[in-house]
């Protein structure tokens, strides 16, 4: 062993010192084989060599003129969208309210004039009784008009549920004239040519006649609860038929005729009405007729004259007289509508 490996250093020892050169260009075996055995490295790739840039020219700028483009066609222009009006509420129309247009209220009506009178007086005096009696007023003399009660029926007709027409239908009832003043106390003929003539006062009584004061009113009811108070206006006329002398004094000799003039007037209304039960209603009423003027004329007057031995009778002419009824009307009722 020891002979061998003087062996191999010496072999490597001549042939280094025998070519020196070879050294440097060959690679000893033993590094080669080594070489071999050891993992070869991957070789890297050459770099690639980029060619030279060449110089770039410069660009030269053309400008080009537009294209004409071709022409839009023609449309209308669109107008500015307008508001829209707010909606607007429709309101439902709401049905008419219904309502009884004809109603009646029946009861009783207490009739009495606030009247007035003027002076009784006397015309167509003529002949001997011009000697007892003058033509013209008797001074302090006046007369009224008594009060009645009578049953009654109101008709009404309603416009709208507040606004109605109405009427009163009544009996005709008997109106009586009282003399007031000198024309009670005093006789109407006392002396003739200073001689007295013995004619008694003729006292309180005069006459009577028949009366029916037709009237229509509108009312309007101030209220549409149970209880409606209303106030009305309207217009009346009294007609008076049938009249007749029933003094005593004035009718011993003969009957007078006795005529009464139609006397219109202005009604005022108010009341008020309630509801009792269903379609029931109470009903309280007053009227004052207003600026209701009576006029009466008594023709052919003759009173007897016990006193003068001369005349029995005196014709006393004839009778004038004038009074403002003005009657105020308190109804009371009870009705339905219909």
């Amino acid at each position: 062993m020891l002979a061998r490996a003087l062996l191999i250093v010496a072999v490597l020892g001549s042939h280094a010192i025998a070519s020196p050169q070879a050294d440097d260009k060959e690679v000893p075996a033993a590094k080669k084989k080594a070489a071999e055995k050891a993992p070869k490295k991957p070789k890297k790739a050459p770099k690639k060599k980029t060619p030279p840039k060449k110089p770039t020219e410069p660009e030269i700028e053309i400008e080009m003129e537009p294209e004409a483009k071709a022409p839009e066609p023609y449309s209308p222009p669109i107008p500015p969208p307008m508001d829209e009006p707010e909606p607007v509420a429709i309101k439902a129309k709401a049905k008419p309210a219904t309502f009884k247009k004809i109603y009646l209220r029946g009861g009783i009506a207490h009739v009495a004039p606030l009247s007035q009178s003027r002076e009784l007086e006397l015309a167509d005096i003529d002949g001997p009784a011009s000697l007892a009696v003058q033509n013209g007023p008797i001074a302090g003399s006046g007369s009224t008009v008594s009060s009645a009660t009578i049953p009654a029926i109101t008709i009404g007709y309603r416009l709208t549920p507040r606004i109605s027409l109405e009427t009163v239908l009544g009996v005709p009832f008997t109106v009586k004239f009282k003399a007031t003043g000198t024309l009670r106390d005093m006789s109407i003929a006392p002396t003739a040519l200073g001689i007295p003539t013995g004619v008694p006062p003729i006292g309180e009584e005069l006459g009577e006649a028949k009366a029916a004061p037709p009237m229509i009113t509108a009312v309007y009811e101030l209220t549409r609860g149970k209880v409606r108070p209303y106030v009305g206006a309207g217009v009346a006329v009294l007609f008076a038929y049938g009249g007749k002398l029933t003094n005593p004094v004035l009718t011993e000799v003969s009957q007078p005729e006795m005529k009464i003039s139609p006397a219109p007037g202005l009604v005022l209304q108010t009341g008020l009405e309630a509801k009792i039960a269903g379609r029931v209603y109470a009903r309280l009423d007053v009227k004052f007729i207003a600026l209701m003027l009576a006029r009466a004329r008594v023709e052919h007057v003759e009173v007897r004259a016990p006193a003068l031995p001369l005349f029995d009778t005196v014709e006393v002419g004839t009778a004038k007289m004038s009074v403002w009824v003005n009657p105020l009307i308190v109804q009371l009722g009870v009705g339905t509508d219909f």
